[in-house]
C-alpha cells in the first residue's frame, strides 16, 4: 500500500513539474516575440522608411472616431513623405474649393529621433503645397503608433494606428 502511495505522489510531482516548465516557456516565447517586434521597429526607424496606417482619429476637443477602411496613410521616407489622412476639426484660412483632409507631399526637415524605454519619438516638419505640417510620431515597441499633426491652417489632430515596412510596388 505504501509503495502505491509513493508511486502516486511521485507521479503527481512529475506532472506538476512538467506543467510549470511549460508556463516558463510561454513567458519566454512572449518575451522573444516582444524582442523580435522591437528589433523590427528599430530597423524601420534606422532605415527612416516606413508606412503608418491610421485606424483611429481624435480631433482636438472631439471624441475618438474609428476609421473603417485602411486607406489612410503616411508614407515616411527621409527623401519624400506623402500623407493622405482624414481631417475632422476646425480649419483656418482654408478656401471652399480646397481638398478635404490632410494631403501633402514633401521632403521632411529637421528629423529628430528620440528613444525611451518603451518607444521611439520622431519629430519633423514637412512643407506641403499650401501649408507646413509638424509631425510627431510615437512608435511603441509592440507596433502600435500614434501620430500628431499640427499645421498653420488647421487645428491639431491625433491619429492611432500601426506602422509597417513599405510594400514594394513592382511596375512592369
Amino acid at each position: 500500500m505504501k509503495t502505491k502511495l509513493f508511486i502516486l505522489i511521485a507521479l503527481f510531482g512529475f506532472l506538476n513539474f512538467s506543467a510549470s516548465a511549460q508556463e516558463k516557456t510561454k513567458k519566454e516565447l512572449k518575451a522573444e516575440r516582444e524582442a523580435q517586434k522591437q528589433k523590427e521597429i528599430e530597423a524601420l526607424i534606422d532605415s527612416k522608411n516606413f508606412v503608418f496606417e491610421a485606424q483611429k482619429v481624435t480631433p482636438q476637443g472631439g471624441r475618438l472616431i474609428n476609421l473603417d477602411y485602411n486607406t489612410y496613410f503616411l508614407k515616411f521616407n527621409a527623401e519624400n513623405t506623402t500623407a493622405d489622412l482624414p481631417f475632422f476639426g476646425r480649419g483656418y484660412n482654408i478656401g471652399y474649393g480646397s481638398e478635404g483632409g490632410i494631403k501633402f507631399e514633401g521632403k521632411p526637415e529637421n528629423i529628430k529621433v528620440e528613444k525611451t524605454k518603451k518607444n521611439y519619438t520622431i519629430k519633423t516638419s514637412v512643407k506641403g503645397k499650401d501649408d507646413v505640417y509638424d509631425l510627431m510620431l510615437t512608435l511603441f515597441f509592440n507596433g502600435s503608433t500614434s501620430l500628431s499633426v499640427n499645421s498653420n491652417n488647421r487645428a491639431p489632430i491625433f491619429y492611432d494606428g500601426v506602422v509597417s515596412a513599405p510594400k514594394n510596388d513592382s511596375k512592369k
